[in-house]
Order: structure tokens, then sequence, then C-alpha cells
């Protein structure tokens, strides 16, 4: 008996566990050109986008095309300059209608000027050799006089050639009622002596030994003050002989009536300054708060 022969089927039963492989290659692949897409459109034409700029310049501007220029690319840091800033310096007359002064202070400043006139007209010979100025400002006059013309050196008593200086002087202060402030300077040179410790004492004493030639020549003591400042206040560099010749002087300071501390009491300056609509409120202020 034939001996039948039993069939094999031949199949492969064994899963293949590395076919995800293939899924994720494609899944890489895919996700590159993802990015591939997207860098390329985030890449943007450097040239293209200036045309496309200028074409919609040129199309809303109305055919008035803006030239672009592209700086250069500066290397290191300019210099820096420091411009001058311009301070508005404005005139007495403006300062005056701004404040709305009252036609007195008009009035009081053209007398001062009128006397800043009359003191470079009589003491001509001194301003001309440097021993007398005028400075004119706008509520005040100065006569300033070098100590040589008026004083010895180290000395506080005048000298013969003071008197008839100071005797034109106080003719053009008479006349007008406005204070007078003596101010005495000297320079830094120390001085030590039984009458004059210091140069305040030596200032001070000029400006008195001024004062009391003025009272000699009929100026009312009312008007007057004498003040010494030592070498405090110069107006030239002690450190030169020139200097120090200019830092010795006396100044004649003429107030305005209205901000002197004794020119008017404070009615009179109130009316000139145009204050009395709040001078009178203060007053009245200051009674109800006592009588509460």
């Amino acid at each position: 008996m034939a001996r039948k022969r039993r069939k094999r089927n031949y199949f492969d039963d064994s899963h293949n566990h590395e076919r995800w492989l293939v899924s994720y290659a494609d899944f890489v692949t895919l996700l590159f050109a993802f990015f591939v897409v997207m860098y390329s459109i985030s890449s943007v034409n450097d040239a293209k986008y200036v045309s496309l700029s200028e074409a919609l310049d040129d199309a809303f501007s109305k055919n008035n095309k803006v030239k672009k220029v592209i700086d250069p690319i500066q290397i290191g840091s300019e210099p820096t300059t420091i411009k001058p800033i311009i301070l508005e310096n404005p005139s007495a007359e403006e300062i005056i209608k701004n404040r709305q002064l009252s036609e007195e202070i008009l009035k009081e400043r053209r007398l001062l000027q009128m006397v800043s006139e009359q003191f470079e007209d009589v003491l001509q010979p001194y301003v001309e050799n440097d021993l007398v100025e005028v400075k004119r400002h706008d509520f005040w006059i100065e006569l300033e006089m070098n100590s040589q013309l008026l004083f010895l050196s180290g000395e506080a008593e005048l000298s013969s050639k003071a008197i008839p200086v100071l005797k034109k002087v106080s003719e053009v202060v008479r006349i007008i009622p406005n204070v007078i402030n003596v101010e005495g300077h000297t320079d830094n040179v120390p001085i030590d002596t039984v009458e004059f410790p210091s140069n305040w004492d030596l200032s001070s004493a000029r400006a008195t030994s001024v004062v009391r030639e003025f009272v000699k020549n009929g100026i009312s003591e009312k008007r007057l003050s004498a003040v010494g400042y030592g070498e405090f206040h110069p107006v030239a560099d002690n450190n030169t002989e020139e200097g120090r010749f200019k830092n010795r002087r006396v100044v004649l300071v003429l107030m305005s009536q209205a901000f002197a501390r004794y020119g008017m009491n404070d009615k009179e300056r109130a009316k000139v300054l145009n204050l009395t609509d709040s001078v009178e409120p203060a007053k009245e202020e200051q009674v109800i708060k006592r009588n509460q």
C-alpha cells in the first residue's frame, strides 16, 4: 500500500516586528519637507520687498516718489557737540509790560536814567581815566568809584581830591528822594593794624566816610546807609595788580523807591506796583483771624 505523502503547507507564521520603521521614515520625511516649506516661506527676498514697498509708496503718494536713502553704517562714534541754550532776555519795557507796573515805576526809571547820564557828564574826566564807572539796571543804578580816587592806601580818611568829586555827586543826588547805599570793597591783601584789624573794618570805615561827606553836603541821613563787603565781592582777578586795583572801590547804589527797604511805606509801594487790590484783602484776612 502506497504510502500517501502528507502535504505540508509551508507558511510563515512569524510576525515582522520592524515594519513600523517604514512608517516612521515616511513620517520623518514628510515632517522635513514641511519645515523646508515653512522656512522658504519665512525667508523674505529683500530686493523684492524693497521693490514692493516702493511700488506701494508710489501708489499712495499720488506719483510723488519718495526716495529712500540708506545711510552707511558708521564706524565709531561721532564727537558730541554741545549747542548753546538761547535764553530769553526780555527788555525792561517787556518786563514792565508783563508785570503791568504802574506809570510811577516808569517815571522813576526814567528819573534814574537821567541821573546816570548826569553822573557821566559831571564825572567825565574820571570816567575816561577808568576811575569811575556808571552801571545801569532796571530798578537801580550803580556809581562805582575807585578807592585811589578817594583814599590813600590803607586809609579810610578821604583824600583832598575826593572832596570835590563827592560834592559833584551830591549835587546830582540831592534833588531826588531815592535811597543811597554806599558799599565799601577791598582787594584780598590782608590788613592787620590797630585801627583796621581786617578788610571788613577798612571797607566799612571807607563807606562810612563817604556817607558822612554826603551828610555834610546836605543829603538826608535817612536816605543813606554804609556797608562794608571786604574782599568778598570782587569784580576782577585778585591775582593780578590790575585786578586788585579794580576791586578796591566804593559803590553808590541808588535804589528805586518801590524796591528800597526805606524808600516808601507799604501803602505807597503797593500803589506804585499796582498791588492795592491784593494788599487790602490780605489786611482784611489778618483782621478776621485776630477776631477769631
